[in-house]
């Protein structure tokens, strides 16, 4: 046979034999089975008219669901003044001051408080820039493909967090009244900036990785990264304003008279005002992917380099859900996150699983559990509230809960979202709890020594 006859021979081989990876395709026969099992006439047809011109949650919303007027709590902590995060990522630095600011309008007997979100935030992305620069050092001989090196230059900076980065912002650098340092146009409006610092984070992480192969030593990169975050300080100072290193506040009562007029520095002020010992306050977590009753941190997740990584006790519902009950019984707020699109009535802010009927809709059914959901990514924490309230029945069950929201008065109900305690089980993930509301034995979890998870798991996504 001679090499023409060859190559024909291997061209019909080819053609005739498919590759295994083609037989998994969709072939003609399997194309006109799959038209065939649609009728697209007479109910279908109308359902298919329906779908087609309208938003799917308008046709399967159940419009006779019971929870959705039922806003009674029997326990609740009172707040005042519902804030808006905007089109921004900072749900998780609004919740957290939004704890503390309900301590300090109790405690001074005031009308309506609220701390800046501005002047926090402009230290939580010159720390994250310095946390990101330094890690770049600290993995200057390992190469760019490699998995940490690879998340790094992924995720150099953003405006989302978790409750550990309000920790390590506050007790380093204080809290100021919000008129002290006011929103910006780029504090509302984070994703400009965002991609502005990212960019620019990315060229110096290059640069230092440049010059630790060409020999620089330690010392010489750290000088150098000095200089990058000096560029970081001015982006940030211009975008949104120059941080007060002093102020002076004049404090009025429940009816706007003044009681006293001075001056503070942010730590000063904290210290007076919110006078919270940050240490005393635990990460619980709901993730039955991973063995409950134990202890689980999460490497780079933190807001400051020289901070904390997020450090979690992984618990029950039931666990979790006595731990909330006793908080808002004694008058605490807590910094709670969940899946909050799952079925979110967004006219009524009701979250309940029965909202949609999305199976009849699409004559389906959908079965994943939590677990089955977390696994899949089709679940994971995406946004923190403030939960404040909880409905007992008779028997001192949760029947639904209440958290204050960072999306604006006017969404919701009166800025709030209502949880039927079913919804509660399936989507919430992460509670933060002083440690008087916390068991001695669950306490005593403490002791472990945390189990390292990477910065790259899908659950620790930071919440926005």
């Amino acid at each position: 046979m001679n090499i023409k006859s060859k190559l024909v021979l291997v061209v019909t081989l080819l053609v005739s034999v498919p590759l295994f990876a083609q037989q998994g395709g969709i072939d003609e026969k399997t194309l006109n089975d799959l038209r065939a099992s649609f009728d697209g006439s007479g109910s279908n047809k109308a359902l298919q008219t329906a779908i087609i011109g309208n938003d799917i949650n308008k046709l399967a919303l159940n419009k006779n669901n019971p929870a959705a007027n039922d806003t009674y709590f029997s326990n609740q902590v009172i707040s005042k003044g519902i804030t808006d995060q905007k089109s921004s990522g900072r749900c998780w630095l609004f919740t957290g001051l939004n704890v503390m600011r309900a301590k300090v309008i109790a405690e001074r007997h005031l009308n309506e408080f609220t701390f800046s979100q501005n002047y926090c935030f402009f230290y939580d992305q010159l720390e994250k820039s310095n946390l990101f620069l330094q890690a770049i050092i600290d993995t200057r001989t390992k190469d760019m493909t490699d998995k940490t090196v690879e998340w790094l230059f992924k995720n150099p900076i953003g405006d989302g967090g978790q409750f550990t980065g309000v920790v390590n912002i506050v007790s380093k650098y204080g809290v100021v009244p919000s008129d002290v340092m006011p929103e910006t146009n780029s504090s509302n409006n984070t994703s400009r900036m965002s991609n502005i610092l990212a960019l620019k984070l990315r060229e110096d992480g290059l640069q230092l990785r440049e010059m630790a192969a060409k020999g620089a030593k330690p010392a010489e990169l750290i000088a150098k990264k000095k200089e990058m975050l000096k560029v970081i300080y001015r982006i940030l100072a211009m975008n949104l304003g120059t941080p007060p290193t002093t102020f002076t506040y004049t404090e009025k009562d429940a009816s706007g008279k003044p009681i006293s007029s001075k001056e503070y520095t942010p730590l000063s002020f904290y210290k007076e005002f919110v006078n919270i010992d940050m240490s005393n306050y635990v990460m619980i977590m709901n993730d039955p992917t991973r063995e409950y009753n134990k202890v689980y941190e999460i490497e780079y997740d933190r807001h400051v380099y020289d901070g904390e990584n997020w450090r979690y006790i992984n618990l029950s519902m039931d666990d979790i859900k006595k731990i909330a009950i006793a908080s808002i019984k004694d008058s605490m707020m807590m910094y709670f996150s969940c899946d909050v699109g799952k079925f979110l009535n967004r006219e009524t802010g009701l979250l309940d699983i029965h909202n949609f009927d999305y199976e009849s809709l699409f004559g389906t059914e959908f079965s994943m559990n939590k677990k089955q959901r977390i696994e899949t990514f089709a679940s994971g924490s995406s946004h923190a509230m403030t939960l404040c309230a909880v409905d007992l029945d008779e028997n001192g069950q949760p029947k639904k809960w209440k958290v204050e929201n960072s999306w604006g008065p006017s969404f919701g109900y009166k800025g709030h979202l209502i949880m039927t305690d079913e919804w509660f089980d399936e989507y919430m993930f992460r509670l933060v709890a002083d440690k008087k509301y916390i068991p001695a034995d669950i306490q005593n979890l403490l002791k472990q020594k945390p189990i390292m998870l990477p910065p790259w798991d899908p659950m620790f996504m930071t919440e926005e």
